[in-house]
């Protein structure tokens, strides 16, 4: 008979997945083991191997559990509005997951090369799903760019991906109003932002 799960694995498994994406983000994957990480845990290395088969099972679920929140956040802003409306909506979701989730961010964008090839593949379909979502704003508010709507897309997640760098909460702009500048930026260049 299977043994039953505990009443707080599902709390469990994410405490470990928030010290691994901590973990990961500051010493990178390789860099990290699962000794390391059961001691962020304050747990034992088997404890950890109870919720996860292998140390790239973990980096996996950082990455999808981030990824999953951002296509989430995404699928709803595509309810919203007119094109512009979603595109705002998109923009201001995204920003808000990544004040939250600094971590899963970093490790999302630096160590996906350290994925195993099928699990990296689920990686990036999640990803191209997102692009093309924004892809297809850009197409429609702009559709004279006709060719150049993929690398207009890719130079505004360029402008919102890197903002973990340096973006702090209660610094001198909120999350909010980056939101806003990036799709003013996108949409109209320096000359169509608005001051305040």
């Amino acid at each position: 008979m299977a043994r039953p799960q505990s009443t707080d694995y599902d709390r469990r498994r994410e405490a470990i997945v928030a010290a691994a994406a901590c973990l990961y983000a500051r010493r990178g994957f390789p860099g990290a083991s699962i000794s390391d990480l059961a001691k962020a845990c304050g747990s034992s290395k088997s404890l950890v191997y109870h919720y996860f088969p292998s140390k790239d099972d973990i980096l996996y679920e950082v990455m999808a559990a981030h990824l999953d929140a951002l296509v989430e956040a995404a699928d709803d802003a595509m309810r919203a509005g007119e094109a512009r409306e979603r595109l705002r909506a998109l923009t201001l979701a995204f920003m808000r997951l990544y004040v939250g989730a600094q971590d899963h961010h970093k490790v999302l964008l630096n160590e996906l090369d350290n994925l195993p090839p099928p699990r990296r593949a689920e990686v990036v379909a999640k990803q191209r799903r997102i692009i093309a979502m924004v892809e297809g704003l850009v197409r429609e508010i702009r559709p004279e760019l006709d060719r150049a709507t993929l690398p207009v897309t890719m130079l505004f997640f360029g402008m919102i991906n890197w903002t973990h760098t340096w973006f702090r909460e209660g610094g001198a702009v909120s999350a909010e109003r980056l939101a806003g500048l990036a799709v003013d930026l996108l949409l109209g260049g320096v000359p169509r932002l608005q001051a305040s």
